[in-house]
């Protein structure tokens, strides 16, 4: 596990590849995402201990210039957030559910690592653009007043213009809670 990730949004895919190139060619980073996504944009996430990411990171914003829709540096990134990267993580048992949608990647993992660090809650789905018009939004579980207080922490760090939609659902149904990913 890591303990920095790195995320670069762009309006280019080919640019994309490039962006993606230089960071490895910079610093000794994972590469966890080069892909695109729809409409048009291209994801570069990398992570690794925080200086590495920081370098990668601080050439890939260069290398993109004005092709950068959106970036994120996360030094010290809550644990759970690799398991909800990589779809790894175990099926909930959900008291309660929320929800936070966001109109950028990088504005779900920020608010997904704030969420995980304010509450006792299971970081659970970060879905990452693709098939979903760009957006993200990300799913965590638990007991409701510490879901509610994970969502809030999720708000406090946005600008409200991200933030899609949230919603908070007190003791869902198992069939729902069943089909999460």
């Amino acid at each position: 596990m890591a303990e920095a990730l790195a995320l670069i949004e762009l309006t280019s895919i080919a640019r994309g590849h490039v962006v993606a190139d230089a960071m490895l060619k910079r610093a000794p980073v994972t590469l966890m995402r080069a892909e695109f996504v729809s409409p048009g944009k291209f994801l570069v996430l990398v992570a690794g201990d925080v200086a590495s990411t920081d370098e990668a990171f601080r050439v890939g914003v260069e290398v993109a210039g004005d092709r950068a829709v959106d970036r994120l540096f996360l030094p010290q990134a809550h644990a759970s957030l690799w398991p909800a990267l990589t779809h790894s993580s175990r099926r909930p048992t959900a008291d309660s559910l929320g929800v936070v949608e966001t109109a950028t990647v990088a504005a779900a993992l920020l608010a997904a690592d704030a969420a995980a660090k304010a509450a006792a809650v299971e970081l659970f789905e970060l879905q990452l653009a693709r098939g979903i018009g760009g957006k993200a939004f990300f799913t965590v579980t638990g007991l409701l007043a510490e879901v509610e207080a994970a969502v809030e922490a999720a708000l406090n760090v946005l600008d409200a213009a991200l933030v899609v939609a949230t919603e908070i659902i007190a003791a869902p149904h198992a069939d729902l809670v069943t089909k999460l990913r």
